[in-house]
């Protein structure tokens, strides 16, 4: 069993590498060149990290307020001690297309191990002249506002991703990083803007965050474990989806989700669980939705195992991902579809350990009453209206759902 290491175990980590005792040397990213309102900082970005890395004691990178024109770049590590960067102005990506960096990024932080990111900053991706330019698909040439690859001991609070040209934020082969207060806009017709995707990471925890987006608000994907999602606001957006799963082969296993106290507003979903019909095997494990908020959501809780959004898969032959123990607990609010819950399981492998409990919404349209659609799945139900039980008997509620 993959066990949760909660906040406070987050928290005494945080606390633990930043707090050495040593005062921080501050390297100042003006001091080797870099000018507000000037040409690209990309040079002297670079020499100001490599010289905080280098530091035998905790450092911090310092980008002080003003506007500041940046080229892609990676920050990669491994540093001699703890380091910070604190950005208290707005970096700019270049407008268009641009570059990106090796792995795709406009600003890429990698294989750090004790890393801050903090400041009330802005990353700025300039992105409106760029979204669409690949139809609806993912566009490689295009860059992702920040990505996280391989960091322990993370954690990174009061900044702002605003504008991405496609991904927001990517979090790859990362352990124990903790987004707090974080801040994500875009506008709703920004496409292929996910706010925060997570794969092969584990001790993940995104709290007291505000996210706008023009796809998913946070997608979850193969390989993520013990991720907790808490106190976030969703909106607009596709909702916090884990998956798609199944796409691709040897795909490691989802486990240990938490989305709790969140509330989500005019999202085109709302808790999601997705993956490819006709898909490799896989599986997604012990996943739990808790105390949320829907607002005029269409599809608040859905499991769909047939996602195919262009419509070109091989739906005869169903998803091979098995979804086991997962519960939709005290989930209220108003629902802009009349399907108000979908649980579309395979037939090949069907779900098992199903719960839903306390299910409290209105369907707020004029197309009908609200219902329920299941199938390939039996699902336990707790004190839900007869018409979201997906034909399931339904039992008193309980005072510990």
């Amino acid at each position: 069993m993959v066990k949760s290491i909660g906040i406070a175990k987050v928290t005494f980590l945080l606390v633990l590498f930043v707090s050495t005792g040593r005062a921080q040397s501050i390297f100042d990213v003006t001091k080797d060149g870099a000018k507000a309102n000037g040409p690209d900082i990309n040079a002297a970005l670079t020499s100001t990290w490599k010289k905080a890395c280098a530091s035998a004691t905790p450092s911090k990178v310092l980008i002080p307020k003003g506007i500041f024109s940046l080229s892609p770049v990676t920050l990669e590590g491994p540093c001699k001690a703890t380091i910070e960067v604190q950005v208290q102005g707005t970096l700019k990506a270049l407008s268009g297309a641009g570059e990106t960096t090796e792995d795709g990024g406009w600003v890429t932080f990698q294989r750090i191990q004790g890393f801050t990111l903090s400041g009330g900053g802005i990353f700025d991706g300039q992105g409106a002249s760029s979204w669409g330019a690949c139809g609806n698909d993912y566009c490689k040439q295009l860059p992702i506002n920040m990505r996280f690859d391989f960091i322990t001991n993370g954690l990174v609070q009061d900044v702002t991703s605003l504008n991405s040209k496609q991904f927001h934020v990517n979090v790859l082969g990362c352990k124990n990083v903790a987004f707090r207060r974080f801040t994500i806009t875009a506008p709703a017709d920004s496409k292929n803007t996910d706010g925060i995707h997570i794969g092969r990471s584990s001790g993940i925890e995104i709290t007291d965050s505000k996210i706008a987006t023009g796809d998913d608000c946070i997608s979850i994907g193969g390989g993520a474990q013990n991720v907790s999602i808490t106190k976030v606001t969703c909106g607009p957006g596709h909702g916090i989806s884990v998956g798609s799963l199944g796409q691709y082969e040897r795909e490691e296993p989802v486990v240990g989700i938490t989305v709790k106290g969140c509330t989500l507003t005019n999202t085109d979903n709302g808790m999601r669980i997705k993956t490819w019909p006709a898909s490799y095997a896989g599986s997604a494990s012990n996943m739990h939705f808790e105390d949320l908020t829907m607002v005029n959501v269409s599809n608040p809780i859905i499991i769909d195992q047939a996602y195919c959004p262009h419509n070109d898969c091989n739906a005869k032959h169903p998803s091979r991902v098995k979804i086991n123990n997962v519960s939709f607990k005290n989930i209220r609010g108003t629902s802009a579809t009349p399907v108000a819950v979908k649980l579309a399981c395979s037939s090949g492998v069907p779900c098992d350990g199903v719960e839903l409990a306390n299910i409290d919404l209105k369907y707020i349209g004029k197309e009908g009453p609200i219902s329920s659609e299941c199938s390939n799945v039996k699902p336990k139900v707790i004190g839900v209206q007869s018409a979201l039980a997906c034909g399931s008997p339904t039992a008193a509620p309980s005072r510990k759902a």
